[in-house]
């Protein structure tokens, strides 16, 4: 008997004392869903238009980045709404999105190189602030990111909360710059300058 199929017929409830529902009843589920409703047509457009591996593999990095952004607000809304294990889901997720980045970036830097900013003006001036926080922010934020895992796994709630205090909206930066950069570097340089 599946799980489902014995919550159901042991009469199992949910706080409000209704019938659990399954799917429904599960928030996390219903964000996972939607935003594979919205990355996967994108993908699949990507993919059939003319575009090249090497301009939709950022475009998916993009989406990597701002799936883990979601997860983030979801998360921060959450845990300030009590609900702790939506909260857990939620990072765990930003956790997984941003290490999917992670590594797709990297595989895609070994294999392509940098991709310049090809303006000179202050846009471009404007671009390498927002990469080189960008930057230093996400090398400082891993650290920060484990440790705060770490301390929500252990059941560590205090010392969890301190962290994640200074870690929450470092990791949210990095994350909306991270799609900022794409933005600027890919659709807005191209009309800007036709690359």
């Amino acid at each position: 008997m599946s799980r489902i199929e014995s919550a159901s017929s042991a009469g199992a409830t949910d706080a409000a004392g209704l019938p659990a529902r399954p799917f429904f009843g599960k928030p996390f589920l219903w964000l996972l869903f939607a935003l594979v409703l919205l990355a996967m047509p994108l993908i699949g457009y990507m993919l059939q238009s003319s575009m090249r591996w090497d301009e939709v593999h950022p475009a998916v990095n993009a989406i990597l980045n701002g799936a883990s952004t979601v997860f983030l607000v979801a998360g921060y809304w959450a845990i300030h709404r009590r609900n702790i294990d939506f909260h857990k889901r939620c990072m765990v997720a930003a956790f997984v999105t941003s290490s999917l980045f992670l590594a797709s970036y990297l595989t895609r830097f070994a294999l392509s190189g940098t991709h310049r900013y090809p303006g000179d003006g202050l846009d471009k001036i404007f671009y390498l602030g927002i990469l080189f926080s960008h930057m230093v922010l996400a090398a400082v934020s891993v650290p920060m990111i484990l440790r705060s895992l770490f301390l929500g796994w252990r059941v560590r709630y205090a010392d969890h909360a301190k962290i994640a205090r200074i870690t929450w909206p470092i990791w949210m930066y990095v994350s909306v710059t991270g799609v900022v950069v794409y933005l600027m570097l890919y659709p807005i340089a191209g009309a800007l300058y036709g690359e």
